[in-house]
């Protein structure tokens, strides 16, 4: 696991209709290898809306259709859900989920 890998996770919350929804690990890889037993994720929804919060992915990110990353909602997920993967972020995605990090945290 290392940060800007995608995965599906299978019922991440009650709260979300979704039998199962894409992530991308967010947190900073010395804590993806560390004890501690959760990573900060950024859910992947197929609505984009343009916001500088939000990356856009397509069929050539490893998904089945165009989506965006939303990186105003932010969770902290158990490492133990993150079985599913799917694809890791290119270079540029990764600076591009980077930027939209610094807008979502308001870090300069």
């Amino acid at each position: 696991m290392n940060r800007g890998d995608l995965y599906r996770v299978a019922h991440p919350s009650s709260r979300d209709p979704k039998r199962s929804r894409v992530f991308v690990v967010v947190s900073r890889n010395i804590l993806i290898a560390s004890q501690f037993s959760t990573v900060i994720c950024a859910p992947i929804y197929s609505k984009y809306h343009g916001f500088s919060t939000q990356v856009q992915l397509d069929i050539d990110d490893g998904l089945k259709h165009s989506s965006s990353i939303h990186c105003d909602e932010l969770v902290s997920l158990p490492k133990s859900m993150l079985t599913d993967y799917i694809a890791e972020l290119s270079i540029t995605k990764l600076a591009e989920l980077n930027d939209a990090l610094k807008v979502a945290l308001n870090i300069e």
